[in-house]
């Protein structure tokens, strides 16, 4: 095993250089890596060659793997992977965080044995005497030990028991336990045991205001039968609205598979108008399904269905979920895998005709990925659909329904080589072929035609790298600095199809995006939009890293890229837009991100996305976010937005903490939305309690204040995930 020492004196360096050049020709497929806590001339290193024990005082580090030990003095046996730590021993590996004052642990093996020990990992944290784990099953055995919910140091109740045994994420049993609150038994069991994967049944309510809603009061009762089923009932009561609820279920077959479903309804007292200006009908439901299942090895199944009674319904009840997906889909889809294809099945009905669909009954593709043709330096790929397509518009609108057939096939062959071993260039050239049916439909004015397109082109690019091992700054938080840079040009050439994107039926058609679209085949998969290209897409990819905190992290991600049209279209410009990705990371707290689309021939900015994070700790921390973008009519009529973000977070105390949230539109501004919330942590539980003001320039100006309850060991809401998604605070 390889010994790694930082900032010896000079004499303990030589001695220890000589003694990892003679680990690492014993090194066989592991190694441990032991270190100075706090590097100076105080440490101190010795090595027995005759039993392989190695002996560090004065503040060890000692990793393997993912598991890192701590503690005043380590002996070490570099063979046997056994330790043995003493004085402050802090074990932090998969099982979570151990602590004590005398340690023996095996890296290898995963066996432990402690004198007294105090051990934590989310939900369950304890304590005792005699402390050990055994290497056939993982076991944890105590004396005299206590367990408790409450991460505190004196914590509110625990259970103490003679004989405690733990199987880590499965069960706890304990012997002879003892209920205490604080230091007053309350309650005896002889034998009381607790499964880790279930969660208990209990109820979940979330009281508030809010302007649309009146007081509201949203309650659930959760239960858990077993592993493989779980559910909810739904009953939500909001002054304005009326009564709402229904239930939830989740379930696991094994191999048949996993999935859950919903139904959710409420008789609306005052639904309002949709954005026509038409009646919303008061009687509203939302029903949600889906199931996944892996039938046999590479072959899947999976089934969405979501239907709702009107386009307003998850925008009014369910805030989170209308944010993330406006118009969600229902599909069936099964695939099949193999090394160099795959066979996919799609079916996509139109379940809320107040949505536009396109219809797939079905749709079924034919992919074969990038393979050796034989012993040959050719190399193919290709792709075939076919498929039976509807456009069904939404309900009310001014177009009309069509449907036809549609067959497609492309294959392309590929010759990919590396120049003097770092220059690679891969020429292409293609063709692709497309029946369609005779249009159907009121919207169907097409005859049964078809469509042949021909492509070529060639990728270039290389990656080159230098390091600079000696480059460091204790300012910049630099450990030596790698730089990586990868330049490419991508040529496409694409002559007239045989018929225009304007002869054709539109169901794959070409959608708006702020991203740089796809230029080459398969990739472009807007198939019925396919027209003539010349085109030549420049990038430009740099990297610097730089070693922190024991691993590799980007001080720099910079890339630029743009498309230089040789011969553009009557409806395009020569140049595309220049597009900016730039992530820095000057000191592991500061994080600041960019994303720029610069339009080159009218010297102004269409798009930037902009943001800076600083998170030193955990006790406070700052993000300050622009988003513009220019008024583009392809997005709608009045899509312009110069939108500032802030979030502001800090931890007053062991118990107390805030967070302020804001949305600023600068163009007229108007504070959008704005998030206040108070958190508090109640031992076994932690509280939030949050208000919010959205003004919807439309309607009028909604303010929302909630209470929300999560118990510590069974977590309402995942790490992270009410401040990605704020709304969640407020039961949406």
């Amino acid at each position: 095993m390889k010994l790694i020492w930082h900032r010896f004196s000079r004499l303990s360096a030589i001695l220890l250089a000589a003694f990892a050049s003679i680990l690492v020709a014993a090194q066989e497929q592991e190694r441990i890596l032991i270190e100075p806590l706090r590097p100076g001339p105080d440490q101190q290193f010795t090595h027995d060659f005759a039993t392989g024990w190695s002996m560090a005082t004065n503040g060890v580090v000692v990793r393997y793997r993912e598991t890192t030990l701590i503690a005043d003095q380590v002996e070490l046996n570099s063979q046997t992977g056994e330790a043995i730590a003493t004085g402050n021993v802090n074990l932090q590996h998969e099982q979570g965080l151990w602590r004590g004052e005398r340690l023996r642990y095996n890296f290898k093996t995963g066996e432990l044995s402690a004198d007294t020990f105090r051990v934590g990992r989310a939900p369950f944290f304890a304590a005792g005497e005699s402390l050990t784990r055994t290497q056939t099953n993982g076991t944890y055995t105590a004396r005299n030990a206590f367990v408790t919910t409450d991460d505190t140091a004196e914590p509110a109740y625990r259970i103490r028991a003679k004989r405690l045994t733990i199987v880590p994420g499965k069960s706890i049993a304990a012997e002879q336990a003892t209920v205490f609150a604080g230091d007053l038994p309350v309650g005896y069991f002889p034998f009381y045991s607790r499964r880790l994967e279930l969660h208990p049944n209990a109820f979940v309510f979330t009281p508030g205001f809010r302007s649309l809603y009146g007081p509201y009061l949203l309650g659930a009762y959760r239960w858990y039968w077993s592993t493989n089923l779980s559910g909810a009932l739904n009953l939500d009561y909001r002054q304005k609205r009326g009564l709402g609820g229904g239930p939830e279920l989740s379930y696991d077959l094994g191999r048949i598979g996993r999935g859950s479903g919903s139904y959710y309804y409420t008789r609306d007292d005052q639904p309002g108008l949709d954005p026509d200006g038409l009646p919303i009908r008061d009687d509203r439901y939302r029903i949600q399904f889906s199931h996944a299942a892996s039938i046999r090895t590479n072959l899947t199944a999976q089934v969405v269905v979501n239907q709702q009674s009107d386009a307003q319904m998850i925008r009014d009840f369910f805030e989170s979920d209308y944010r993330e997906n406006l118009q969600p889909k229902s599909f069936l889809e099964v695939n099949q895998l193999w090394p160099n294809f795959s066979l996919n099945v799609l079916a996509q009905p139109q379940l809320n005709d107040f949505f536009q669909t396109v219809e797939r009954l079905p749709d079924l593709k034919l992919s074969a990925f990038r393979q050796q043709l034989g012993l040959s330096p050719l190399y193919y790929e290709g792709e075939s659909s076919a498929g039976y397509f509807r456009f069904q518009p939404a309900e009310g609108s001014a177009t009309h329904d069509f449907a036809a057939f549609r067959a497609d096939t492309f294959h392309q062959i590929l010759l990919p080589h590396a120049f003097w071993g770092w220059l690679n260039v891969t020429p292409r050239v293609g063709g692709r072929f497309t029946q369609y049916g005779e249009a159907e439909g009121e919207g169907g004015a097409f005859d049964q035609r078809h469509r042949s397109v021909f492509n070529t082109g060639a990728e270039v690019s290389f990656k080159a790298s230098r390091v600079w091992e000696g480059a460091r700054s204790k300012f910049w938080d630099v450990d030596g600095l790698r730089h990586i840079i990868q330049p490419s040009v991508n040529y496409v050439f694409v002559p007239s199809p045989s018929r225009a994107p304007r002869e054709l039926p539109q169901f794959d058609t070409e959608i708006p995006s702020l991203r740089l679209l796809p230029i080459d085949f398969p990739d472009y998969n807007s198939i019925d939009s396919i027209d003539s290209q010349n085109v030549l897409r420049l990038s430009l990819r740099n990297k610097i890293q730089t070693k922190r905190h024991g691993g590799i992290d980007n001080f720099a991600n910079w890339a630029l890229y743009t498309d230089w049209r040789l011969d553009p279209r009557p409806d395009q410009t020569t140049f595309v837009d220049l597009f900016s990705d730039l992530d820095l990371k000057p000191w592991s707290w500061l994080t600041l991100s960019s994303e720029i689309r610069f339009d080159v021939e009218a010297a102004h900015l269409n798009f930037a996305n902009h943001t800076a994070t600083i998170e030193p700790n955990d006790t406070w921390s700052f993000s300050l976010g622009h988003w513009f973008f220019r008024n583009d009519p392809r997005f709608g009529p009045d899509s312009e937005n110069n939108l500032i973000r802030s979030s502001i977070y800090y931890k007053l105390n062991e118990n107390w903490a805030a967070r302020m949230t804001h949305h600023f539109e600068a163009r007229d501004g108007v504070m959008e939305e704005q998030y206040y919330t108070l958190y508090r942590d109640l031992r076994s539980w932690t509280a939030a309690l949050t208000f919010r003001v959205r003004d919807h320039r439309t309607r009028e100006t909604d303010y929302t204040v909630a209470v929300t309850f999560s118990l510590k060991a069974f977590p309402r809401f995942g790490l992270g995930k009410d401040r990605a998604k704020h709304s969640l605070l407020l039961g949406g």
